[in-house]
């Protein structure tokens, strides 16, 4: 049976983009942030069980860097349920600096959202 972790989740209020670091490429839009990951929604599925190197845009409001650079892994991708031409894929943290995960941890803080649809905190990246 796949781990499940009971990391608190939370909607993400503002729309982030998050690039592939390599490549320039966008992978997606931040839309749901936890402590130990992300989901995006992306225009194209992504492959389960790989490490990428992207780059969040950074909210502005929370540090004076632009963008943080992370290493994180793909644990699932699904279509999405309300709009079929767009996937959410869910990401883990594998690796990112320790004053970015400060920056990371505020953001969580700042604009990730409590949804009172959620009716518990099983974090998303295990399913």
């Amino acid at each position: 049976m796949p781990e499940r972790r009971k990391l608190e989740r939370r909607v993400f209020s503002d729309y982030l983009r998050i690039m592939n670091e390599n490549t320039g490429e966008l992978v997606g839009h931040l839309a749901d942030i936890s402590t130990g990951g992300f989901k995006i929604d992306s225009k194209t599925p992504i492959v389960s069980n790989l490490d990428f190197l992207l780059r969040m845009d950074n909210a502005n409001d929370v540090a004076e860097k632009d963008h943080l650079v992370f290493e994180a892994r793909s644990r699932w991708c699904r279509k999405d349920s309300v709009d079929p031409t767009l996937y959410n894929v869910g990401f883990q943290l594998i690796e990112i600096a320790p004053e970015d995960i400060e920056i990371f941890l505020r953001i969580f803080e700042k604009h990730g959202s409590r949804s009172k649809n959620n009716k518990n905190n099983a974090d998303y990246l295990w399913k």
